[in-house]
């Protein structure tokens, strides 16, 4: 009897440590800190996320705050990347040999999500490989970055959006982003109107250009969030909004991105999308020190009404 108890407990942690070592692994990076109190609050916003990942079934999040990881054996049996932080020139993905490190992550079939800023890369450096790894980025003197309220009225059939509903938020929302030729192996997940006051400010690098000033006054929609699942078997994933902090407060805002790291992680992501509860506290705690009292804002969020049937 005795020695049948004992078999049975060394099955049982057998069968714990399988379904461990079956578990995904998702290494989320946040950039170092940027902007002002509840802007570009990286660190927080990783963390807070991480929280809310943290008892999902089939995941392990890794965390690396204030920048690059120092120690780049945080990768090993990474099965997904995130990335939120500043971008364009400084991006902390394109510095030094950090393009080759995620190219050989990229063909293990790795996926990699990028948020907010963090989908800016020069068109000559990481351009190439970020519109390969998720489908598109941010190209300047081509995309925009107004801060404007986006109405999402309808989503596509797709694992990220699963239980999201119709949402508005304020947010710099950037758009008219490069995308493969024809969308070609590109999915759309947030889709809005831009209004004519995002063309407000005179052309520049980020600000407007002849292109997306002729595509606002067309109505063309404008994609804020999109996906690609690529040859090598890995998955991208890009999200334009999260320059506001307290955004995170809204549960659809939140749930989109949430379901869209457990795609990447190849996670299945549950029928009515990620459950997760976000307190005031919650959205308070981990802000970087940028000076001053911590400022009491409340996220600008709305319902935006669906569309009719079509």
């Amino acid at each position: 009897m005795k020695t049948t108890r004992v078999l049975l407990l060394a099955l049982s942690a057998l069968v714990a440590l399988s379904a461990e070592a079956a578990n995904r692994k998702l290494v989320m990076i946040a950039g170092t800190p940027s902007h002002g109190p509840l802007a570009h609050e990286f660190n927080a916003g990783v963390q807070l996320l991480a929280k809310c990942l943290k008892d999902t079934p089939g995941l392990d999040v890794v965390v690396n705050l204030n920048g690059w990881p120092k120690d780049e054996s945080i990768f090993n049996g990474a099965d997904a990347v995130l990335i939120y932080s500043d971008g364009g020139g400084g991006h902390p993905a394109i510095q030094g040999s950090r393009l080759q490190t995620l190219d050989a992550l990229m063909k293990k079939g790795v996926g990699l999500a990028l948020a907010h800023y963090a989908v800016e890369v020069p068109a000559d450096k990481g351009g190439p490989e970020f519109l390969k790894w998720t489908g598109g980025y941010f190209e300047a003197n081509w995309s925009v970055n107004p801060h404007w309220t986006a109405e999402f009225k309808s989503f596509p059939v797709h694992p990220t959006t699963r239980g999201v509903k119709p949402f508005a938020v304020n947010d710099e929302w950037y758009f008219h982003m490069r995308f493969p030729e024809g969308m070609k192996g590109t999915t759309p997940i947030l889709t809005a109107i831009a209004p004519d006051a995002t063309m407000s400010r005179k052309d520049g690098p980020h600000e407007g250009n002849p292109a997306v000033r002729e595509a606002v006054k067309n109505r063309v929609p404008q994609h804020m969030a999109w996906s690609t699942e690529r040859a090598d078997g890995g998955r991208g994933f890009g999200f334009t909004g999260g320059h506001g902090h307290m955004n995170w407060g809204n549960e659809d805002f939140r749930k989109l991105v949430l379901n869209s790291l457990l795609w990447v992680s190849k996670v299945e992501v549950p029928a009515n999308g990620v459950a997760s509860k976000v307190s005031e506290d919650d959205l308070m705690a981990n802000l970087d020190p940028k000076g001053g009292a911590k400022p009491a804002v409340k996220p600008t969020v709305k319902a935006a009404k669906a569309d009719a049937p079509r």
